[in-house]
This record gives structure tokens, sequence and C-alpha cells, in this order.
């Protein structure tokens, strides 16, 4: 099933009023992974739309309330480094080194992932995280 999302229309009436504008994809993925590194599960948690779906492993969840998605984040035993974040409309492909969380210890330390993070009003609607491909030599 395809989402089709479309950019929010702004009068200009929202900004008058003192609504922050939207964020774009790429301050909701760097402001997704800065407070999951720093153990924020809450505030990482109120980047999801209500409805958003998650993609990670053959696993499929929808957030259908806030603690859903506090309860995903908190389940994250990894938090990640920024290497690569390349934004299309309103989709973020990022690439992150993965390390261990205050939390918990990782289960993949130095392993890269990358996630596809879809975005519409400042929220993630989508995140779909890459398989990872073997290296050639079958190492881990």
């Amino acid at each position: 099933m395809a989402l089709a999302l479309a950019p929010a229309a702004c009068t200009g009436d929202e900004e008058r009023a003192g609504a922050p504008a939207p964020r774009t994809p790429e301050q909701v993925v760097r402001e997704w992974s800065r407070q999951l590194n720093r153990g924020d599960d809450l505030a990482a948690a109120d980047l999801f739309a209500m409805g958003a779906r998650i993609e990670q492993s053959g696993f499929v969840l929808r957030i259908r309330t806030r603690q859903d998605a506090y309860d995903w984040n908190h389940g994250l035993p990894c938090s990640g480094s920024i290497v690569a974040l390349d934004v299309r409309g309103n989709e973020a492909t990022a690439t992150f080194v993965l390390s261990d969380r205050e939390t918990s210890p990782c289960d993949g330390p130095g392993a890269h992932v990358t996630a596809v993070f879809t975005v519409q009003a400042g929220k993630i609607v989508r995140f779909r995280q890459l398989e990872r491909e073997a290296p050639p030599d079958g190492t881990v």
C-alpha cells in the first residue's frame, strides 16, 4: 500500500499566531537521533505521528499511541551517529554507525545501519530500516 503524502498548506496565519513552522525531514531525523542518543525516549517518541508505520527486520508496528512510540524507542538497544544523510522531498535516508546506549549495550557496535524516514508536517510517518548487506567475505 502506497502512502500518499501532500505538503501541508501554510497560509501564513500560523506563523503570525506564533505556531512554529513544521521541521524539515533533515531536522526531524537529526533531532530523533540526538534524543535517542541522549536516552530521552519520550522526546524521541514525540517525533512520531499517530498512525506512523515502523518497518524493521521483518517486524511491522503501527504507532497508535504515544506509549507505542515510547516503547519502540525505549526498546532500541543502540544509539547511532549519523554518517550520511540524503533528503529527497519528504524522505530522508540516514546511515548510522551504531554504539552502546546509556541504558543498554548495543547488539552490533560499529555496524552501519540505514533507515528511510518519511516526514510529514514535522513528524515521522514511516520509519523503514533497510536490510544490511553482508560483506563479500561473509564476515559480519
